[in-house]
């Protein structure tokens, strides 16, 4: 099954654990196809450096871990989407990667509330 993780979930997992890291964890074990683009994997790899500055005894893990998912992951042009969707026009390039790769599953901590139009049912 392939999927597009928002930020969240991938900080989340890596610095936290819980339903995040299990998710991370099915993605390792080969159980879920990462799929992302250039500017997702900048993006985690931003959250994750400032993070890392807060919680020094975990930051070794962001860049390695990001390595893995540049060599793992299914990368995608995702040209911006046509129009806004989402009231955060950052979450836009999750969902302009989940049409550009016909992925059917975007997984994130936000609500769905956040789009305009009253919601998405795959998030």
């Amino acid at each position: 099954m392939k999927i597009v993780l928002d930020t969240n979930v991938v900080v989340s997992g890596v610095f936290f654990g819980g339903v995040p890291g299990r998710i991370l964890s099915a993605w390792s074990a080969g159980k879920l196809a990462l799929v992302l683009s250039p500017s997702i994997l900048e993006e985690y790899r931003r959250v994750g450096q400032e993070l890392g500055r807060q919680y020094a005894d975990i930051s070794e893990t962001i860049e390695p871990l990001l390595a893995l998912i540049a060599m793992h992951a299914m990368i995608v042009d995702a040209p911006p989407l046509a129009q806004p969707v989402s009231a955060d026009a950052d979450d836009d390039m999750f969902l302009a990667a989940a049409v550009a790769s016909q992925t059917r599953l975007i997984v994130s901590g936000d609500r769905p509330c956040g789009f305009r139009g009253g919601g998405a049912s795959m998030w």
